[in-house]
């Protein structure tokens, strides 16, 4: 078993498989790298298992909640210490993993934000988009306030999942930002020479519902910090 999960969710871009897998390996991280993908995508399956790679599957049509689904259900079929919730437009740096294990240990935290070097609010230290989270911290206390073993919460059709999940972790007093584990998020909304498709634009089609939804439920872990809950990973 090595040090670190990394899942790896997968709609229709079979052609960012392999230079997805190129790049985790040139970083010579202590990790497996594992794709989640749906299970009628074929030549999305197809694309990662050539790669060399675990590849699972999720039976179930890509609608609401495919990324987070996936998630947890990587997340479920590993057991490594701590897990990246990853992408496949990710660029790896050396160094990203020692940077998160020193941030991790440091300051016990369960929840570890990487550096995307695209997002402002990332490079402030103040997000993460792809975070890190310690296992002991999700089985434990959960992503998801009242839920434990819940990484994201699966209400939103997409965006918000990450920020209710930090921001939960922040209000815990159980967040740290690892401003050195470079994980480049090559997103067209940063990067001018990523053309947009149509994964992107499903994760963009109901922005504005997913922020309603996330307005509506951040009385869960601002109760947590007026009840004084300060939770402890190990």
């Amino acid at each position: 078993m090595s040090r670190c999960a990394v899942i790896v969710p997968v709609l229709n871009r079979p052609q960012n498989a392999q230079p997805l897998v190129d790049s985790f390996k040139a970083s010579g991280a202590d990790a497996d790298l594992f794709f989640v993908a749906s299970s009628g995508d074929t030549d999305e399956v197809n694309a990662c298992y050539d790669t060399g790679m675990v590849v699972m599957t999720l039976d179930r049509p890509p609608g609401p909640a495919d990324y987070s689904a996936k998630i947890q259900r990587g997340y479920e079929a590993t057991e490594e210490p701590l897990v990246l919730l990853a992408a496949d437009d990710l660029i790896f740096h050396p160094g990203w993993l020692e940077a998160v294990e020193k941030i991790a240990y440091e300051y016990d935290c369960g929840v570890i934000g990487t550096n995307d070097r695209a997002n402002p609010l990332v490079k402030a230290g103040k997000h993460s988009t792809h975070p890190v989270v310690r296992r002991c911290y999700i089985d434990k206390y959960g992503g998801v306030v009242g839920e434990p073993g819940v990484v994201y919460h699966q209400g939103y059709d997409h965006q918000f999942v990450d920020v209710e999940l930090v921001q939960t972790a922040m209000q815990r007093g159980c967040y740290a930002h690892a401003h050195d584990a470079v994980i480049e998020h090559r997103h067209p909304l940063y990067d001018r020479k990523v053309a947009s498709d149509a994964t992107y634009k499903k994760g963009q089609a109901k922005g504005l519902q997913d922020r309603q939804l996330f307005e509506s439920r951040k009385h869960l872990w601002l109760n947590e910090r007026e009840l004084g809950v300060r939770a402890q990973p190990g």
